[in-house]
């Protein structure tokens, strides 16, 4: 079964896909992405998304482990269906931008052992723009709870 798209659905498919191919993304696994978020229905099954992709049955099932198995998507099932239906995982977002900080500050604890060997060097101003990047990435880790805690605040959510 074909999910019927109209042409901003799928031009909105079309432009998560590359946003979520510049983040690193096979550009299968982030046209699904766009697939489901822009879907009328929030869980589609594999076939849905295949067909309505126009993509093969091993690119949709390498696509989708890859997603489970990142934590963006995840599926359920339905009582007297045996089929599974794919849907976006957003219950988790905060858990995900925690998981992108912490991986974030590792980074910058290596690019600080980076310029204690990069201090002999004669490049000053690129040392520097690392370090810049570094105390940033750590600024930004360490204030994330505060910046989510204001954010709920906002919108009543405290």
């Amino acid at each position: 079964m074909n999910i019927q798209l109209d042409d901003r659905r799928k031009a909105l498919i079309e432009k998560l896909g590359i946003a979520n191919e510049e983040k690193g993304f096979q550009p299968v696994a982030g046209r699904i992405l766009g697939l489901l978020y822009v879907s009328p229905r929030p869980e589609l099954t594999f076939d849905e998304i295949r067909e309505s992709l126009n993509i093969s049955k091993s690119a949709t099932s390498t696509a989708l482990n890859l997603l489970m198995h990142m934590g963006r998507v995840d599926y359920t099932t339905f009582s007297g269906d045996r089929k599974r239906y794919f849907r976006i995982k957003l219950g988790n977002w905060r858990e995900v931008i925690q998981e992108e900080m912490e991986h974030m500050v590792k980074i910058s604890y290596v690019l600080q052992e980076v310029l204690e060997v990069r201090k002999a060097d004669n490049t000053a101003n690129f040392n520097c723009n690392i370090e810049e990047f570094t105390s940033f990435l750590q600024f930004l880790y360490k204030d994330f709870p505060s910046l989510l805690q204001r954010w709920e605040k906002s919108r009543g959510k405290e």
